[in-house]
């Protein structure tokens, strides 16, 4: 498939920055002191400050109501924020929200609504063709390459409903890229799906990041943050720590977390973390 030059040139240009030894140095996103959000008289999130590299694969952790989703918001210009900074690539924050591709939470989707796997990819190229614009070649050859990355190509013409949980959130991980991004946040995609699925979309993601792609995960799901994460943050309205897995999962910093949930059970000579039910 023929990508047209400039997009084809700036995707070889953040697959060679992503190969670098040092690449991470090379920041995608940059956060910086940012407070946004009202709950009732205090900040939703409150100056919050983190830099994420070309290609990283980051997990966002902290419990319900922390602020996860609120971050993801107010970086893609949905929820406004009153302190702070955001850069994507360099770009001030005024001009940057549209370069995020933003994967929500999917609990609210209509799957039963008449649309093609096409249709719902070609929705992320509204910001590029303008409204009530209708697409073009190059609008569907970005598209069809964006399922591609997915690996959901074969689907294209499938009614969105009749796809497996797995596959509708690789539609919806393609419908981002169609953006022409290469900054990805996602929103729970684990929540709700079986073992299958979520091996089809950890094996997306690994995928996407050997492409250069930068993402940041929110997940519940601790296991997966500790084990399939280059970096994990962890937020409870603020930014609590923000290291590698090994740095992160300790007794302290799950506790300043998530307060007496975690439990901490010594057993020859090492330490098991629970957080109620899920063993960490």
């Amino acid at each position: 498939m023929i990508i047209d030059t400039q997009y084809h040139l700036q995707r070889s240009f953040i697959n060679v920055i992503a190969q670098l030894p040092y690449s991470n140095a090379i920041h995608s996103l940059t956060v910086d002191n940012l407070s946004a959000g009202y709950r009732g008289a205090q900040f939703a999130i409150s100056h919050i400050t983190f830099q994420v590299g070309v290609g990283e694969k980051v997990a966002l952790i902290g419990p319900n109501g922390a602020g996860k989703s609120t971050l993801f918001k107010t970086l893609v210009g949905m929820i406004p924020h009153q302190t702070g900074y955001i850069s994507l690539h360099g770009e001030d924050c005024r001009t940057s929200h549209k370069l995020f591709g933003y994967v929500p939470q999917q609990e609210a989707i209509d799957w039963s609504f008449p649309v093609t796997v096409e249709d719902v990819v070609m929705m992320g190229r509204v910001k590029k063709m303008g409204w009530f614009k209708l697409p073009n070649k190059h609008d569907r050859q970005i598209v069809h390459h964006a399922l591609e990355q997915v690996g959901m190509t074969e689907f294209i013409h499938r009614q969105i409903g009749q796809l497996s949980g797995g596959q509708r959130r690789r539609v919806f991980i393609a419908r981002a890229l169609a953006q022409e991004t290469d900054v990805l946040l996602l929103d729970e995609p684990f929540n709700g799906i079986d073992v299958t699925a979520e091996a089809e979309i950890l094996a997306t993601l690994e995928s996407l990041q050997a492409k250069g792609i930068t993402m940041l995960v929110a997940t519940h799901d601790l296991q997966l943050a500790q084990t399939r994460f280059d970096r994990v943050l962890v937020i409870n309205r603020t930014l609590i720590a923000d290291g590698t897995p090994r740095d992160i999962f300790t007794p302290d910093i799950l506790r300043r977390a998530y307060g007496n949930r975690v439990g901490v059970f010594e057993h020859g000579g090492q330490s098991t973390m629970i957080l109620e039910d899920s063993l960490v």
